[in-house]
């Protein structure tokens, strides 16, 4: 039975009914990521570039720049742009319909006026074909339900997957947005070098891939693709032997071979009477066919979140 709590936490959003936005705003997003591209020193994996979920939208959180700092969130709740700097400035852009191209220009008019240098690439990347944002007039719809509604898919994920985070002790990334193919991910390592990805990912250099999987790795996330209304992702790097055919829970997850990762889909969590544990099952599971296919080193690696519990 549908828990009614858990139907609002947790709401429905079909891929078909929103394409237009969701292709819209992936490259909004790409154009502000790729500003904190253009000023976040380099951190390991490219995680300096991502977008976080913020209580209203999604943000790059503090950028340095020059003496101080800046940051822009996409608000999903009120639907606007808000950039911010540390001297005190503001800029606001109304997120509502128009094209790639006004919102680059708007966006980067904007940081101009704050004292903000803002020269990003050309173009998208992970995206065939990759218009230049500048020449983009193809991409220009702006469904405010929509957008609203994929941001609290991404509050609820977000909030599962960073309690899963939680029970590892090396190296592991924030739960971050990464804007190159929409996603939300959280990444675990096992401390080893990989083997040299081999790149392939459309309008993106191989060098992207190289540095982002460098070591081995388990990574987990939530996409608006791979089903009716998107799903939770889970996959190895390098895959190790057995790990596709490794028992997975739940029983609604499966291993697909089109996208070489094992998927569980929006629909199944969302629809289950506790869709935390659903997913929470899911994230563990697949995180166990890694590291024990692979060897980790897991006593190492994991831990209990509740340890100090006690003395709190």
């Amino acid at each position: 039975m549908t828990n009614p709590a858990a139907t609002a936490a947790w709401p429905a959003l079909e891929v078909a009914a929103w394409t237009a936005t969701r292709d819209t705003l992936h490259m909004w997003t790409q154009i502000v990521g790729k500003i904190r591209l253009a000023h976040a020193p380099l951190v390991n994996h490219w995680w300096q570039v991502t977008l976080y979920v913020s209580p209203r939208g999604l943000t790059t959180s503090a950028v340095p720049h020059a003496s101080g700092s800046f940051d822009i969130e996409f608000d999903f709740v009120d639907h606007r742009l808000r950039i911010r700097s540390s001297d005190g400035g503001t800029r606001e852009i109304a997120l509502a319909p128009m094209s790639v191209a006004e919102f680059h220009d708007r966006t980067l008019s904007a940081l101009g006026e704050l004292g903000i240098e803002a020269t990003i690439s050309a173009g998208p990347n992970e995206v065939d074909p990759a218009i230049p944002f500048a020449a983009d007039h193809e991409h220009a719809s702006y469904d405010a339900d929509a957008a609203h509604l994929f941001w609290r898919q991404l509050v609820a994920a977000d909030r599962v997957i960073g309690e899963f985070r939680s029970h590892f002790l090396g190296k592991v990334s924030p739960v971050h947005f990464f804007w190159g193919a929409m996603d939300l991910a959280c990444t675990r390592f096992s401390g080893r070098p990989a083997p040299t990805h081999p790149g392939g990912a459309p309008n993106c250099g191989d060098w992207v891939m190289v540095e982002g999987y460098s070591h081995e790795l388990s990574s987990c996330g939530f996409w608006p693709g791979g089903g009716k209304e998107g799903a939770f992702y889970s996959y190895a790097y390098p895959e190790p032997d057995g790990f596709r055919t490794h028992p997975i829970r739940p029983e609604e997850a499966f291993f697909s071979d089109e996208f070489q990762q094992f998927l569980l889909p929006y629909e199944a969590v969302r629809t289950a009477a506790d869709p935390e544990k659903l997913v929470a099952e899911f994230l563990h599971s697949t995180y166990e066919a890694a590291a024990e296919h692979a060897h980790w080193d897991r006593a190492a690696l994991e831990g209990d979140p509740l340890r100090w519990q006690g003395f709190r």
